[in-house]
């Protein structure tokens, strides 16, 4: 394997992790902020308060995109099968 294809097969690798990990980090981000802003509001500083609904949002994320991000962790796994293949 060239080194550019293993370049490649690493860049594909950081396009998948951000395509996972991206709705489920800007989930929780946006749950965080509002948490943040309610607290900041009610002036209640409790750093637990905004674990429950940070937890909820991961898991709704999780059930409504569950099915794409096996997609997308599928072709990903069939295009390095396919690169190992290729590699005879």
């Amino acid at each position: 394997m060239t080194v550019a294809k293993s370049m490649e097969v690493m860049q594909a690798a950081m396009i998948v992790i951000l395509k996972i990990a991206g709705p489920i980090l800007i989930a929780s981000m946006l749950v965080g902020l509002v948490i943040s802003i309610l607290q900041a509001a009610t002036q209640i500083h409790e750093q637990t308060v905004s674990f429950v609904p940070k937890l909820f949002a991961i898991a709704a994320v999780m059930v409504l995109l569950g099915s794409w991000i096996m997609q997308v962790m599928n072709d990903f796994m069939k295009y390095i099968f396919d690169l190992i293949v290729s590699l005879n």
